[in-house]
């Protein structure tokens, strides 16, 4: 048995399409069902369902909102992993913890003096609250769970609401888009990241892994792809992130450089993440 936190989510609901896949028995609940930052809640639901392995994919994502709650966003992001790495120690099972790029400073490290993407061993250094507490849900989750495989995603996008389907919905409406350009970093598909999981699991490959598409791109280049493929004909202007801000100036900073390499699961034989046009062109193609 495999339990689902935060089974409504976008890796949630693709995570019960990967198991029922598989034929593999899950039970799925999404708050107010269960309350990660409740400890009896967890103890009681784990006690209910005894799972072997647990997959988290709650979360506080609302990342403007955490600079001025940034108590609620550690409760979530950092107490909720803590709890749940604490009962999964205590029954024996596996956990499975969905973590950020904003764990980084947006800042690129170098090679050669040109960027070069973030890997597993790179310092951390979060600039956002929402940043902060997903690296203290890692650090806690590590100090209490030793059967834990850690996963840090980006521009996640799947069967909820995400940037692909904003672009898509402002395509019925306008023929021109502004889209920041400055921002570069790894898109991901829920299918991929959720197959990857599925893989993961049972291995006893415990760490912390990158996992993102294959490739890079700005959102101004994922715009620009997403209107390409699905044959809309739209204009996408390139904006700065500073252009950007002075519109929405109560938006918390964005990174400016957020690619992940995929390091240790390449090392492990459990890569399976396809180019991010791949992934893109199936995900528009299916919706």
């Amino acid at each position: 048995m495999i339990l689902i936190i935060g089974s409504n989510g976008q890796l949630g609901r693709q995570m019960q399409k990967a198991l029922t896949a598989r034929g593999l028995e899950y039970a799925a609940y999404d708050y107010p069902e269960i309350d990660i930052t409740q400890p009896d809640s967890v103890r009681e639901l784990m006690e209910a369902v005894k799972p072997r392995a647990v997959v988290n994919c709650a979360a506080y994502t609302q990342v403007d909102r955490a600079e001025t709650d940034e108590e609620t966003a550690y409760r979530v992001n950092a107490l909720g992993p803590k709890n749940l790495a604490q009962v999964c120690a205590d029954a024996g099972a596996e956990l499975v913890h969905v973590s950020t790029d904003y764990v980084f400073s947006g800042e690129p490290p170098m090679r050669d003096g040109r960027p070069r993407p973030y890997v597993e061993t790179d310092p951390c250094g979060p600039v956002t609250a929402y940043g902060r507490t997903k690296l203290a849900g890692e650090q806690l989750a590590q100090q209490h769970c030793d059967r834990l495989y850690i996963l840090r995603t980006a521009w996640l996008y799947g069967d909820e609401h995400n940037f692909v389907r904003t672009m898509l919905r402002l395509a019925e409406t306008r023929d021109e888009i502004s889209v920041v350009s400055d921002q570069i970093g790894s898109t991901t598909s829920t299918v991929d990241l959720a197959e990857t999981i599925c893989a993961l699991l049972g291995t006893g490959a415990y760490g912390l892994y990158h996992a993102t598409c294959e490739g890079y791109c700005s959102w101004h280049d994922f715009a620009v792809k997403i209107f390409a493929l699905s044959g809309k004909n739209v204009r996408v202007l390139p904006i700065t992130t500073e252009e950007y801000s002075r519109n929405y100036p109560g938006a918390a900073p964005r990174p400016k450089w957020s690619v992940l390499e995929n390091a240790a699961l390449k090392t492990a034989g459990k890569n399976l993440f396809r180019s991010w046009e791949d992934a893109l062109r199936e995900y528009l193609r299916e919706i």
